[in-house]
């Protein structure tokens, strides 16, 4: 399970809030809802979103933005339209001045000022991140916008066609078409000349570190040494140690207890889930093993952890 695989199906993944908007000019929203990763895919007509650093971008059909929290940003048909609307945590929808907006639904999903407007947006927020997509989130800029035009894919439009519809296992659909357009979106974004990939991320194309990352990721659990992450991938020990420092950043393991650490704080959110159910489940023989790299690394017992998440 990778950065990305963690954020949609990490032990701390939640089901997505999705919702489309029905909107005739003059509208405009501010989110700040803090969510951890939030998709925008304009269907018809046009508006501009303008994140927290300053600055205004412009939407048209088929472009998509992505919105890395927690800052709020805000959306809207125009930038002279003030706010009519702020959303906070939770999807508690408030005037500026604190009051409850009266949201009109349009339908399963769908809400707007009017059942015909000229633009329709669709809207899907992954609320809750946890440490195992950290990495991913670490390395998106705080918005991301993809035209119609340089990413032509197909996905926008279907998920369109399905949020309003209420069937047999819709939820379930819709969580997987969420998913797609946007592992689809963050790979357009990372093939870009600008799109600042991360190492890790160019690491799992190449031949020799991709498969030992994997391997890692997959079976968190299992004893590796650098050895045998080599004798697995087929190259010599030295071989693996260089090129995985030359592409990640880090040696092989130092990657590796990073990762463990990672899925185990993700893990210990859980109550369900004891110190020792944890250690086995990312590779730590004991649960003082785990307890001792998790105080030397994040500088707190994973007792105290639970208690502060």
């Amino acid at each position: 399970m990778d950065g990305m695989s963690a954020l949609l199906d990490g032990p701390r993944a939640r089901e997505a809030f999705l919702l489309r908007s029905t909107l005739t000019a003059p509208w405009s929203m501010k989110i700040a809802d803090e969510a951890a990763l939030t998709l925008c895919s304009v269907v018809s007509g046009r508006g501009c979103v303008m994140p927290a650093e300053g600055g205004v971008r412009w939407l048209g059909p088929g472009d998509v933005s992505l919105f890395k929290g927690p800052r709020p940003y805000v959306v809207a048909d125009d930038p002279a339209t003030p706010p009519q609307a702020i959303v906070l945590p939770g999807q508690v929808c408030v005037t500026p001045d604190g009051l409850p907006v009266l949201i009109s639904t349009l339908g399963t999903r769908s809400w707007g000022n009017d059942p015909n407007g000229e633009t329709v947006i669709v809207t899907g927020s992954y609320q809750l991140p946890g440490e195992t997509s950290r990495r991913l989130l670490d390395a998106l800029p705080e918005l991301i916008v993809l035209t119609g035009e340089e990413w032509g894919s197909p996905l926008p439009a279907l998920l369109n066609e399905e949020i309003v519809k209420d069937e047999p296992g819709q939820s379930a659909m819709l969580d997987r078409l969420l998913d797609l357009t946007l592992i689809s979106a963050l790979r357009a974004w990372f093939a870009r000349a600008d799109g600042a990939a991360p190492g890790w991320y160019l690491a799992y194309g190449d031949p020799v570190v991709g498969p030992a990352l994997r391997l890692m990721q997959d079976e968190v659990a299992r004893p590796w040494t650098v050895d045998s992450l080599a004798a697995e991938v087929g190259v010599s020990r030295a071989g693996l140690a260089r090129r995985f420092r030359e592409l990640v950043g880090e040696p092989p393991m130092t990657f590796l207890t990073s990762w463990r650490l990672d899925l185990a704080a993700d893990l210990l959110r859980s109550p369900d889930m004891t110190l020792s159910a944890v250690a086995r489940q990312v590779g730590y023989s004991t649960p003082f093993a785990l307890s001792a790299a998790f105080k030397r690394v994040r500088g707190m017992s994973p007792s105290e952890y639970r208690v502060s998440a």
